[in-house]
């Protein structure tokens, strides 16, 4: 029991870590998970359902997080021309710059080292 506690409690620090670092860029985890997955995208752009399946989330949880996205200017809704039935999110120059610096700053982060001595990090 004591393993999983201490696993939980260096997840929530871990993902407080990642809101600070996002919140700059007005972005939650989840979101920034969205543009991440579009970047990495073949066209910048991919079905709402897809983005779900990848992500492993509910399809509400990914339309929440495209409605704030596109609110924000970083994804538009366009239909797939191959499927009319689905929509696609594509992410937007300005969502495209916005995830390359939050990326930045996400990675800025120290997580592991900080407090241990050099032979300590070495392991």
């Amino acid at each position: 029991m004591r393993l999983a506690t201490s696993v939980m409690r260096v997840q929530q620090l871990m993902l407080s870590a990642l809101d600070a670092a996002l919140k700059p860029f007005g972005l939650t985890f989840s979101r920034y998970e969205v543009l991440v997955l579009l970047l990495f995208s073949r066209n910048g752009s991919l079905p709402l359902s897809r983005i779900g399946e990848r992500l492993m989330v509910h399809p509400t949880s990914v339309t929440s997080a495209i409605d704030r996205l596109e609110a924000q200017g970083y994804v538009v809704r366009v239909p797939d021309e191959a499927d009319r039935r689905r929509t696609l999110a594509r992410l937007t120059p300005e969502g495209r710059t916005t995830v390359r610096r939050a990326t930045k700053a996400v990675s800025a982060i120290d997580f592991a080292v900080t407090g241990l001595t050099g032979e300590e990090q070495a392991g």
